[in-house]
């Protein structure tokens, strides 16, 4: 019965054909290419640790207030009413990950991603240190399986605490560790819930979070194409696989010796599988591109170490493109290569404008609520308007508005200037008395100031009333 359920082909690196699971434990493989992903996971890991104590401008680095609907990012906050910049952001993040991608394929999997620097750089070299370096017969007594769980879950929390200050600022974040969860049961429940997600991943999902749940490798094939680079495996020179035999001395015998001239030369690959034992995913880069391939370069440096030792030249698996191994021709010069720099070009020109255009506080105009005008004594006509001030300056500050019409009177009951803590937004009523005699055709615009120490700007309102021009029609058509 089992036979039957097996598949006809290989599905996933870590799926047996009886449906258990396989775990990966690889073999690591010392190269140039691991030194260089090591010292840049190790820079990535300490920036993600220092950057929640940082401040630009008296502002965290990068604080992401979900709660105030604020965040900060390196020294500028955007506020809900910088749905633009957010817009734009997004859109700069996206397509420069389309052009890295067109240009250097999966090179942010392998070096930069958070779940590939905290596996292979913090959570396998730990178990590598407990457990022992994997190995076939080697059996991890429950005692060492049990410490490895200790310090995975230390390191969990500590990591989980890191991941909340990006959200509530570390000074808040000390403030709750020195007290009881009960007075913040909320954001106790946040760091307990992402210490569980840590450790079900590194501890248990692993690799199959690049495998299964990632959608990157599935999105390859419309980001990359022949000419992106990525780990190959040259066919031509490594086929046919197996050892290189010792050539015989000739026997004598012209038969044998036909024969032997005719065996096939076998190609530089020597089929010792250890570029499939050292791949963090567990599959044979040759044979070809697969979604599974996070471009580390493990396979390459375990390959080079190999060749090396046979004296044979390096390279045999290496970063290069699909087009330079297939056809030899590599070209730089391609659309994507051109496109996604002029959509990035224009989205940060259209940032910067947006960005550069904005002052220390937002200012919109609202009609009031209610009828649209009202007739007061002696001819005088009231407009209710609404005046949502957003103070963006990081300070308390004091607003002062004004109208720029003599005849005009302002009235703001809760008194002018109003004063807006920083971040806060406050909706100021306006009542707005001006005489009949300006509204000719039912209207007249006005403009409306807004100052404070850093601030001055004026914005155009429309005030209604009556219609003064069509009175005096329907006057002079009274019999």
């Amino acid at each position: 019965m089992a036979t039957l359920l097996e598949p006809e082909e290989h599905v996933l690196s870590t799926l047996n054909k009886d449906g258990s699971r396989n775990w990966l434990r690889p073999k690591l493989s010392p190269g140039r290419f691991l030194l260089r992903r090591r010292i840049v996971a190790y820079i990535l890991i300490a920036l993600f640790t220092i950057i929640p104590y940082t401040k630009i401008n008296d502002k965290p680095t990068i604080l992401l207030d979900i709660a105030h609907r604020e965040f900060t990012i390196f020294g500028f906050t955007f506020l809900p009413t910088d749905t633009l910049l957010l817009a734009l952001f997004m859109l700069c993040l996206f397509v420069s990950i389309f052009l890295i991608t067109a240009l250097l394929g999966r090179i942010w999997c392998g070096w930069a991603c958070p779940q590939t620097v905290y596996m292979e750089f913090l959570f396998r070299p730990l178990e590598r240190l407990i457990e022992g370096a994997p190995g076939r017969a080697r059996k991890t007594s429950g005692l060492r399986r049990t410490i490895k769980y200790i310090v995975y879950f230390i390191c969990a929390v500590y990591l989980a605490h890191t991941f909340l200050a990006y959200f509530v600022g570390i000074e808040t974040l000390f403030q709750w560790v020195q007290t009881s969860p009960l007075e913040h049961p909320t954001a106790f429940i946040v760091m307990a819930a992402v210490t569980g997600l840590m450790l079900f991943d590194f501890g248990f999902f692993r690799e199959q979070v690049c495998i299964v749940m990632c959608p990157y490798g599935r999105f390859q094939s419309v980001m990359l194409d022949r000419n992106s680079l990525i780990v190959t495996y040259d066919q031509e020179r490594g086929e046919p696989r197996g050892k290189m035999k010792r050539k015989k001395k000739p026997t004598g015998d012209v038969a044998l010796d036909v024969l032997q001239e005719e065996t096939p030369a076998v190609g530089d690959c020597v089929d010792c599988k250890k570029c499939v034992t050292t791949c963090p995913t567990g599959i044979d880069i040759r044979n070809g591109l697969q979604m599974e391939c996070i471009g580390c370069a493990q396979c390459i440096d375990a390959c080079d170490a190999v060749m090396k030792k046979l004296g044979r030249k390096i390279g045999l698996i290496r970063y290069s493109s699909q087009a330079a191994v297939e056809d030899g021709h590599w070209s730089l010069l391609r659309p994507r290569v051109f496109l996604y720099p002029t959509f990035l070009a224009i989205l940060i020109t259209a940032f910067i404008f947006v960005f550069a255009g904005k002052n220390s506080a937002d200012v919109v105009l609202l009609r009031g609520k209610g009828r649209p005008f009202m007739m007061m004594e002696g001819g005088m006509v009231s407009n209710q308007m609404r005046v949502k001030i957003t103070n963006r300056s990081g300070v308390v500050a004091s607003y002062t508005l004004a109208d720029n019409l003599a005849d005009c009177e302002l009235v703001v009951p809760e008194g002018n200037p109003v004063t807006i803590d920083p971040g806060a937004t406050k909706t100021i009523d306006v009542l707005i008395v001006s005489p009949g005699h300006i509204f000719s055709e039912g209207s007249v615009p006005i403009k409306i100031g807004v100052t404070s120490a850093a601030l001055n700007v004026e914005h155009t309102y429309r005030l209604v009333g009556p219609d003064e021009s069509r009175a005096v029609e329907k006057t002079g058509d009274t019999p």
